[in-house]
C-alpha cells in the first residue's frame, strides 16, 4: 500500500489570502463547493482555514484528514481509481514525454487530464466525489471544519499535483516506478535516473557551439501556401531570431509587455499597425524611448539641476533659452526635451499640435538644443 504523506499545519494567513491558484486546485475547490448545501458554512470554512487552527494534514489513498479545534477528527474521503483505470492513466502519461516532465515540475497538464477523461479515468473530482466527515456536532455537509480542510488541501494541490494522484490511490514513487517500464530505452551507457552530468559523461553527444553573433539575420524564402500568411510568418521568424540573439548576448530576454513587443515588431519590420509615434519612439530609444513618449514622471531634483547647468554651459548665445518645465518635460519654443528614466534626454517636435519623437537621445540636453 502507498505510504501516507504528512504536511505541517498552515500558519494563520492574511485576510486576503487566496485558495487554489492552479487550475486543478480550483477544480478541487469547485467540486467541494458544488457539493455543499450551505453557503454560510462555506464562508465560515474559508475564514476558519486561514486561522491556523487546522492541525497537520495527512493525505493517503482515498482520504485526507486533520484534527481541528476542540480535537475534532475531520476527514474528507475521495473515491480511488481501480487498477484498470491506473493502467489507462499510465498509458496516457507515457504517450507524451512532456507529461512526465510536467508532473515532475509539479504541473498538471490540461491535455493529460483531458486524455485521461477520454480514457474513462476521472482525475479531478466532480460533484459528489468528496465525502466529508467530522466528529463535531454540526450537521453541515460539509461542516466548517471539513470545508476548511478542503480549502487548505487546495494549497497542497497547488504545490504538488502528486497529492491529487495520492488521494486517487497511488503516490509519486509508485507511479514513477510504473512509468519506467513504459519509457523508451535510454541511450547506451545511460541509466534511468542518472544525473544529467553523468549522462553526458557517458557519451551523450555535446550540444553544438552557438552560432557567431556577428552573422546578420537572413530571412527565409517562403513560398505562398493556402491558409498561410507568408509575410506574418517571416516577421515571426525574424522575431524569434532576435529573441535568440538576445539570449546569447545577455543570457535573458528583455521584459517587454505585449504592447511593447507589438511596437517593437512594427518598428523593426515596417508594419502598419497605427502606432506611428510609438514606432518612431522605439526606433530612437527602444523601450525607454516608448516610456518617455507615453508617460510623465518626476525626476530627482539633483538630476534636473545638473541638466540646467549643462544647458546653461552649453548655450552659445548671450542668454540661455527660456524653459517651460513640467515634471520631466522641458519645452523650449518649438522643441521639447523629455528626461527618461535611463538618464537621457529625448527631443520632441510638434506635428499637427502633438509632440512627436524627433531624434536619438543625449545625456547632455545642450547637445539637442544646439543641434
Amino acid at each position: 500500500m502507498t505510504d501516507a504523506r504528512g504536511f505541517a499545519a498552515f500558519p494563520p494567513q492574511r485576510a486576503g489570502a487566496r485558495f487554489a491558484t492552479s487550475w486543478w486546485g480550483r477544480a478541487w475547490v469547485k467540486a467541494m463547493e458544488d457539493t455543499s448545501l450551505d453557503q454560510v458554512l462555506l464562508r465560515k470554512g474559508r475564514a476558519y482555514a486561514k486561522t491556523g487552527q487546522v492541525g497537520p494534514i495527512t493525505v493517503s489513498p482515498g482520504r485526507i484528514a486533520a484534527v481541528t479545534e476542540s480535537e475534532y477528527d475531520t476527514v474528507v474521503r475521495v473515491e480511488q481509481l481501480g487498477d484498470a483505470a491506473w493502467e489507462r492513466f499510465l498509458d496516457q502519461v507515457a504517450a507524451k514525454s512532456g507529461h512526465i516532465a510536467a508532473l515532475l515540475d509539479r504541473d498538471m497538464p490540461h491535455d493529460l487530464v483531458e486524455a485521461a477523461e477520454d480514457a474513462a479515468v476521472p482525475l479531478l473530482p466532480a460533484v459528489g466525489d468528496l465525502e466529508p466527515e467530522c466528529s463535531c456536532p454540526d450537521w453541515g455537509h460539509p461542516c466548517k471544519h471539513a470545508a476548511a480542510l478542503c480549502y487548505q488541501a487546495s494549497w497542497l494541490l497547488d504545490a504538488d499535483p502528486f497529492v491529487l494522484l495520492l488521494m486517487r490511490g497511488r503516490g509519486e514513487r509508485e507511479l514513477l516506478e510504473a512509468l519506467q517500464g513504459r519509457q523508451a530505452p535510454a541511450p547506451p551507457g545511460v541509466a534511468v535516473g542518472m544525473l544529467a552530468v553523468e549522462a553526458f559523461a557517458a557519451g551523450v553527444p555535446a550540444l553544438p557551439e552557438p552560432p557567431p553573433l556577428d552573422v546578420a539575420f537572413a530571412p527565409p524564402v517562403l513560398d505562398p501556401a493556402p491558409g498561410v500568411d507568408v509575410a506574418a510568418l517571416a516577421v515571426l521568424t525574424a522575431s524569434a531570431a532576435w529573441r535568440a540573439r538576445q539570449l546569447l548576448l545577455h543570457g535573458r530576454l528583455p521584459e517587454l509587455s505585449e504592447y511593447q513587443d507589438r511596437v517593437r515588431l512594427a518598428a523593426e519590420h515596417d508594419l502598419d499597425l497605427g502606432l506611428e509615434a510609438a514606432v518612431r519612439a522605439w526606433r530612437y530609444g527602444g523601450a525607454d524611448g516608448l516610456e518617455v513618449l507615453e508617460h510623465a514622471w518626476t525626476p530627482p531634483r539633483q538630476d534636473l539641476a545638473r541638466a540646467q547647468a549643462l544647458l546653461a554651459a552649453g548655450w552659445e548665445g548671450e542668454h540661455p533659452p527660456a524653459v517651460e518645465s513640467w515634471r520631466n518635460r522641458w519645452t523650449l519654443g518649438p522643441l521639447q526635451l523629455r528626461y527618461g528614466r535611463d538618464g537621457r534626454w529625448y527631443p520632441f517636435t510638434r506635428v499637427e499640435g502633438e509632440w512627436w519623437p524627433a531624434g536619438p537621445p543625449e545625456r547632455d540636453p545642450a547637445a539637442l538644443v544646439s543641434a
